[in-house]
């Protein structure tokens, strides 16, 4: 699990937002293409799309078109990408803010009952509580990556991921 790609994506994203992007381009690994599912299921993102180097096609209405993606091979594996679709509400970007919790050299982790506090808006450790509306921070279980509210629901630990809001 590299956590140096995944805070180049919490960049990436940010910014693309910031800048009005409709679609934009990630590295494809398994750790992003979780996040990013969750991240859809959130509502974040309006759509995920595992391509080659080149975007997919986009119907008249804005929506990406279903279309049959390239298998992958020894020779295009370094060049696939994740085209994700970004979502805007009353012309302002969804995500305003992501940012990395765990760092490549500080991974922080947390049992069920130190997230439950976070979801409750207290701190716990030296994390912030999510106290903003619709703010969500992503967790990497033994399950796979979630939001912190299922991680309480389900009584599981994890390593805290990123903070979107």
């Amino acid at each position: 699990m590299s956590l140096v790609t995944l805070s180049h994506v919490c960049s990436h994203l940010q910014n693309a937002s910031k800048a009005r992007l409709g679609l934009t381009s990630v590295p494809s690994t398994n750790l992003i293409l979780q996040l990013m599912l969750s991240m859809h299921a959130a509502g974040f993102v309006a759509n995920v799309h595992r391509g080659g180097p080149h975007p997919p096609p986009i119907t008249g209405a804005g929506a990406l078109a279903h279309s049959v993606s390239e298998p992958v091979t020894q020779e295009n594996v370094a060049s696939r990408r994740l085209w994700l679709q970004l979502k805007y509400w009353n012309n302002h970007p969804v995500i305003s803010a992501m940012s990395m919790v765990s760092k490549p050299t500080k991974r922080v982790w947390l049992d069920a009952p130190s997230l439950t506090r976070i979801v409750k808006g207290f701190e716990a450790g030296y994390v912030r509580g999510l106290t903003r509306t619709g703010e969500c921070l992503f967790v990497s279980t033994d399950r796979g990556i979630m939001e912190a509210r299922e991680c309480v629901e389900k009584k599981i630990g994890g390593m805290l991921l990123c903070r979107v809001h």
